[in-house]
């Protein structure tokens, strides 16, 4: 919440990350001309209209609304990597701008021959940017996305409130390259898996959902989380129907292929539904070096923020961590499909790994209090 009760130091780091997104928004903004601006530029969060386009947010290669990046000259173009640099951390802008480059591979992997109803259906240039509100307003938010990346972001008051849903995905997630391979998901895979392994029996009991991977991660792309939350197939997580039955009936298609694979029916997946209280072990019941495990495999996903809303994110953590719990499903052999989830007080992350034989990969970061700042734009203050 804005309020004066808040540290000093907590607002003025809020503050200094606001401010480096109103600076690059407003070049932004003012290198596009009127047609451009129409596309990027949107009333207020305050604005009801503007307020449910903001809400709907996507993973999948649809229309994520906004000005795409492919739309854009190429000093505009840089501009707009800048608006986005700024949301994010060092680390956390090498992985967005990787996984905007696999779509290059993916298109070869798929044979080039992936339309979705457009001139290209894996294009590194369908990224779309859009501002709610501008720099300056109490209130104003901004929002990138397209395949497999979602960020948004919120301001109000002149101090970032709200950097989730946080969304990276990664297909393929691991690439062969000259000399070794490129893993842009590495970080928050392999922390989970060296957390599970250090788990006895009894404790993986605790944490394991189902035996069986779902077929991707259970929160979907809903603006709020809420309990008994299951997993929304994938025909609807796009922002529209396909006006091609053919493509209409080829995500039918994957999905219940994915439904098949994963041997899940409706009581399945209300066990792996979100539930508050959480399900999985709590991190009380973990010893100092499995809880060392866990603080660090959060870290990887807070981390994606700007550094000093990331350091804000991690001291909250080190405070609730004993009301943190952590819940798996599949298998925790390498590279196997699987998935996981930690949630607790104002986080929920979610890794899920399955398709394409285990080599596609999403992760999530959440904040089930106030997912696009919808907490604090309640609040009177």
């Amino acid at each position: 919440m804005v309020s004066d009760s808040v540290p000093d130091a907590v607002n003025r780091a809020r503050e200094q990350a606001a401010a480096a997104m109103a600076s690059a928004a407003t070049a932004w903004l003012s290198s596009l001309d009127n047609d451009q601006s129409s596309l990027a530029a949107w009333a207020s969060p305050r604005d009801p209209a503007a307020e449910t386009e903001r809400l709907r947010w996507f993973y999948t290669p649809t229309d994520h609304g906004g000005l795409a990046i492919r739309d854009q000259s190429a000093h505009q173009q840089g501009l707009a990597m800048q608006l986005v640099a700024s949301g994010l951390s060092t680390e956390g802008f090498a992985t967005v701008a990787m996984v905007m480059g696999l779509e290059n591979i993916l298109d070869q992997l798929e044979g080039w021959r992936s339309s979705l109803g457009r001139q290209r259906g894996r294009d590194p240039g369908l990224y779309w940017l859009r501002l709610f509100g501008s720099p300056g307003d109490r209130v104003w938010a901004w929002r990138f996305g397209g395949h497999h990346i979602s960020l948004n972001n919120v301001i109000i008051a002149g101090r970032v409130i709200a950097t989730t849903p946080c969304f990276i995905g990664a297909d393929p997630a691991r690439t062969e390259l000259l000399g070794g391979s490129l893993r842009p998901l590495q970080g928050v895979e392999d922390a989970a898996h060296e957390l599970v392994r250090t788990l006895r029996t009894d404790q993986f009991q605790r944490a394991l959902l189902h035996p069986s991977v779902v077929s991707d991660i259970v929160s979907g792309n809903r603006p709020q989380v809420c309990h008994g939350d299951t997993m929304i197939h994938m025909q609807n997580l796009w922002r529209k129907p396909f006006a091609d039955p053919a493509l209409d009936e080829l995500v039918n298609d994957i999905d219940r292929q994915a439904e098949a694979g994963s041997g899940y029916t409706e009581a399945d997946h209300a066990r792996v539904a979100i539930t508050v209280p959480p399900n999985g072990i709590n991190a009380r019941n973990l010893d100092e070096e499995q809880r060392r495990l866990l603080r660090r495999l959060l870290g990887r996903y807070t981390g994606r923020a700007p550094r000093e809303i990331a350091a804000i994110h991690d001291a909250n953590l080190d405070s609730v961590l004993d009301e943190v719990h952590f819940a798996w499903a599949g298998s925790t052999g390498e590279g196997e499909p699987h998935y996981y989830r930690v949630q607790g007080p104002g986080i929920l992350v979610e890794y899920h790994q399955s398709q394409r034989n285990g080599n596609h990969a999403h992760s999530v970061w959440r904040d089930l209090r106030s997912d696009f700042g919808l907490n604090e734009l309640a609040s009177p203050h």
